[in-house]
């Protein structure tokens, strides 16, 4: 079946709220060396999408400026230099940008193949959770059998992942959340303790639980929460950043607990590592957390699936946070 000369896509004619979405046609890419062409049939809705859109998070010069890091669906096409993949291949992966369209180019590094009984959606919303949390908590942090977990914004589609990741490889998981429901949902995926961060205090309440402290913080937070992180990391603890929806700058905070308790602070951000490093957590995935997903033990939490003509309202409730694991689009 020859492919079209066209697709429908969602344009970015300027920046701001949900509404200045709109879909539009234009070309269909081509594969380059190394790339893949999928033909869409999912789309995973994230933060870096809303951040792209206010026009705080620009893409990287070589990628496609078009919103969208994470798809499923077939391939199309394959460019030069690609080998174990074929046409009608069903994969997801994380695109560097363009999956809010009919077709998206995806490195072949950084594609995976469907768990077993997944369908597009389920697809779909696993590479940008399920890659930032291995790099962060897993290869950064070090997270091991028997060690204590605080992972912030537990209900998010990146919480509802590192919980179920972290009590697969045996650790303690503490959360954060801003609900009762939400904190009943952490619970149940996993957590010892889901803490509302609305009405209690999330460093006391680790204290009083662990003693000293927990091992490993996930925070999205950023500034907002960073001197009570110190506080609520134990000996040499790590605190792993990867958002900072509560500010980029702490000003005046106290570092005396890194030096005291020889604490390590780290973080980064997916979109920038190089396609080597994106493929090397492509193959830790495929190896450690693949076998997970295929046996059912852990699995993406779907809040809701949207049309992609209602992208608009996709990212109105991404910007209300009144949702639990993934919002989706589908083609």
């Amino acid at each position: 079946m020859p492919l079209p000369t066209h697709m429908r896509f969602v344009d970015l004619p300027r920046f701001g709220a949900p509404e200045v979405m709109t879909i539009a046609t234009g070309p269909l890419p081509v594969p380059g060396e190394g790339q893949i062409l999928v033909r869409t049939e999912a789309v995973g809705v994230n933060r870096p999408d809303v951040a792209q859109r206010q026009g705080s998070y620009p893409p990287p010069k070589d990628a496609s400026p078009i919103l969208g890091l994470e798809l499923a669906g077939e391939v199309a096409a394959i460019g030069p230099g690609v080998s174990g993949y074929s046409i009608g291949d069903r994969v997801c992966g994380l695109a560097n940008g363009g999956a809010y369209a009919e077709y998206c180019l995806l490195p072949a590094g950084q594609a995976l193949p469907y768990p077993k009984g997944f369908d597009a959606v389920k697809a779909a919303a696993l590479p940008e959770n399920y890659f930032t949390v291995w790099a962060n908590l897993f290869q950064m942090a070090g997270l091991t059998e028997g060690e204590t977990v605080l992972i912030h914004g537990g209900s998010s589609g990146i919480g509802t992942t590192a919980i179920q990741l972290a009590r697969a490889f045996g650790a303690e998981v503490f959360t954060t959340a801003g609900s009762a429901e939400k904190c009943e949902a952490c619970v149940k995926l996993g957590a010892r303790r889901a803490i509302n961060y609305k009405t209690e205090d999330f460093a006391e309440i680790v204290k009083a639980e662990t003693g000293e402290g927990v091992d490993i913080i996930l925070d999205m937070i950023g500034a907002a929460y960073f001197e009570k992180n110190l506080s609520s990391l134990a000996k040499d603890g790590c605190l792993s950043i990867i958002a900072f929806l509560g500010g980029a700058v702490a000003e005046k905070a106290n570092l005396v607990p890194i030096m005291v308790k020889r604490l390590t602070v780290t973080g980064s951000t997916l979109r920038p590592r190089t396609a080597e490093e994106k493929r090397a957590i492509r193959d830790d995935l495929l190896s450690h957390v693949w076998p997970l997903l295929d046996e059912g033990k852990v699995a993406p939490v779907i809040h809701q699936t949207f049309a992609f003509e209602d992208v608009v309202a996709a990212h109105r409730l991404m910007e209300s946070s009144n949702h639990i694991g993934k919002i989706m689009l589908r083609l």
